[in-house]
């Protein structure tokens, strides 16, 4: 067959294509993960989950993979939750929704944006397919609840509503004493009179954690957040149904990934007050139950942006963490004093990497050692410096460094990616490897498609 492009290929010729090629040998740039990392960070996640005993809801936007969301549903029996940011997720879920539900396992998805109305016959087909109770839809504005009966039409059943609460990041949500915005909850227990919809909770997210540097600084953000949406419960107890379980949905993946290190650690106090704000929250005036449940989307890969959160603590290099990477190659190279210091030319820019900054350090992507002629250290480490639409510039870290880049004409790197969410979106689908069985990590064994569009 001819070179993969888009419009997207099936499944099964791409991996005709691919697979058994060595990353060197096929077209680049090229957007990798190695299997082996990602279903490490699941699986501890799912134990971490079960140790910590709270409820957990994968979100498949870093991704958007049918193979990667699986690996964070897991093997077990059990309810599995999803959030999704954007339609197409949705309905890339509902194969393995139908799945779940065929082997007796609870599942529900939900639209994690604010409902808008262009969304809700959609919603609601893959709703249907799926079963009652399979989507959950966003409220935080009066204006959308008049879309819940458009999707009741459809499936015959309420869908699951999440109030967003917003614990101070300021893109979505409502504070917790403006929960109620121009009698917000009072319409939605309308419509569950009507049968359009059921409240199932309060959801935050505060990506504010992303700029901590420690696991102090995420299980902050972590606290602060539970807080805030026990705040919301307690103001408006009275206008919240006090006879149910209501969920309080938190988290990000710093402050999932510190939880994972304390759940992981050797107890100590530490672990028990987790385990205390989690298992035993205190609603205040809210009479009824509620239930922790964290959320968290980027952990299965990471990045470069994830690791200078230091949310998990001492971790391994990078490379071992990262579970996907770029794959390019040099263009040229400038070692004999053309620039002010060594550097190189790399064919794969904003177009393929992104132009998300980290704040630990002053580049775009990071290369690692594999294939590398020379042993890189984290104090002299290679860099993506600069970076234009189509192409970018590596130097050393340290600009004072006089030695040679060390790449040739030609040379294959893998380069470590600052916000992985941004750079999937840059291509139509994964080539997977498994340094579980290559430790070089550069034999293709399968090629996992990405949920595209909207």
């Amino acid at each position: 067959m001819s070179i993969p492009q888009r419009p997207l290929p099936s499944k099964s010729d791409l991996v005709n294509y691919y697979t058994g090629k060595n990353l060197v040998d096929i077209p680049k740039p090229a957007v990798v993960i190695d299997r082996a990392i990602v279903s490490r960070h699941c699986e501890s996640m799912l134990q971490t989950i079960k140790d910590l005993g709270v409820g957990f809801r994968a979100h498949v936007k870093s991704h958007k993979t049918i193979e990667l969301a699986r690996l964070q549903g897991g093997r077990e029996s059990g309810a599995v939750n999803f959030v999704a940011s954007t339609v197409a997720e949705v309905e890339g879920l509902v194969p393995l929704g139908k799945e779940y539900r065929g082997v007796g396992r609870d599942v529900n998805i939900l639209y994690g944006i604010p409902l808008v109305p262009s969304q809700v016959e959609r919603l609601a087909g893959a709703a249907a397919e799926v079963g009652e109770g399979s989507v959950s839809v966003m409220i935080d504005h009066p204006g959308q609840v008049g879309f819940l009966e458009r999707f009741y039409r459809v499936t015959g059943f309420p869908v699951g509503v999440f109030v967003k609460v917003d614990c101070g990041y300021h893109r979505a949500g409502l504070p917790a004493g403006k929960l109620d915005k121009d009698g917000l909850l009072g319409r939605i227990g309308e419509a569950e009179q009507l049968g359009y919809a059921r409240l199932v909770g309060v959801y935050s997210h505060s990506s504010l954690s992303y700029g901590g540097a420690s696991r102090a600084d995420a299980m902050g953000h972590l606290r602060g957040e539970i807080r805030a949406c026990l705040e919301a419960l307690s103001y408006n107890a009275e206008r919240l149904p006090g006879g149910r379980e209501l969920v309080v949905s938190v988290g990000a993946t710093p402050q999932a990934v510190a939880a994972e290190s304390v759940a992981g650690s050797d107890g100590g106090e530490e672990l028990v007050a987790l385990k205390r704000l989690l298992q035993d929250p205190d609603a205040g005036a809210f009479g009824g139950k509620v239930r922790i449940e964290l959320h968290a989307g980027n952990y299965p890969l990471l990045d470069m942006q994830q690791m200078s959160t230091n949310a998990g603590g001492a971790a391994r290099h990078y490379y071992d963490e990262v579970g996907a990477c770029v794959v390019a190659e040099a263009c040229s190279v400038y070692n004999n004093g053309e620039r002010s210091s060594p550097e190189a030319l790399v064919a794969v820019g904003t177009l393929g990497l992104g132009r998300e900054p980290c704040p630990s350090y002053k580049g775009w992507g990071v290369i690692s050692p594999w294939h590398l002629s020379a042993a890189q250290h984290t104090e002299d480490r290679l860099i993506i410096d600069r970076i234009s639409q189509e192409h970018s510039i590596v130097c050393w870290e340290s600009k004072d460094l006089a030695k040679d880049v060390p790449l040739g004409v030609g040379q294959c790197v893998k380069i470590y990616p600052n916000h992985a969410c941004i750079t999937g979106a840059m291509y139509g689908w994964y080539l997977v490897v498994d340094s579980t069985s290559d430790s070089d990590a550069s034999e293709i064994v399968d090629v996992w498609v990405r949920w595209s569009g909207w």
